[in-house]
């Protein structure tokens, strides 16, 4: 699926890649704001009735707020690992950021970045 997946997602996936450094944080950040934002989506679709009954101005301002505030839960996104279970949470961090340099972000850096030049893992 990685190989197919192209197009606004990775596009839109690369530049939070640049942005935020291209590691963990990065990856966690990206995941973190897609499942808000589709969670959001979902609970915003389910409260209307029609978009037509002068509800449309409401849902785009809501959407917009919902998005902002995603953002920011996005971007401490470590802190609501570490919470989840005092001290693993923050140990499962510190393993994860170790595990993802060393097995996950070569292939996804590949993926991103395809028409670059890669050197083999083992190499």
């Amino acid at each position: 699926m990685p190989e197919k997946s192209h197009g606004w997602f990775r596009e839109w996936f690369r530049k939070v890649w640049k942005v935020r450094g291209g590691g963990l944080y990065a990856f966690g950040f990206a995941i973190t704001f897609v499942i808000l934002e589709v969670g959001s989506l979902g609970e915003d679709l389910a409260e209307i009735g029609g978009l037509f009954n002068g509800q449309l101005i409401e849902f785009v301002v809501q959407f917009f707020i919902d998005s902002f505030t995603n953002t920011f839960k996005a971007l401490v996104w470590p802190l609501h690992v570490v919470r989840i279970a005092p001290p693993w949470g923050a140990v499962g961090l510190g393993v994860a950021f170790i595990v993802f340099t060393r097995f996950l972000k070569p292939p996804i850096t590949r993926w991103l970045f395809p028409e670059e030049e890669w050197p083999k893992q083992d190499e």
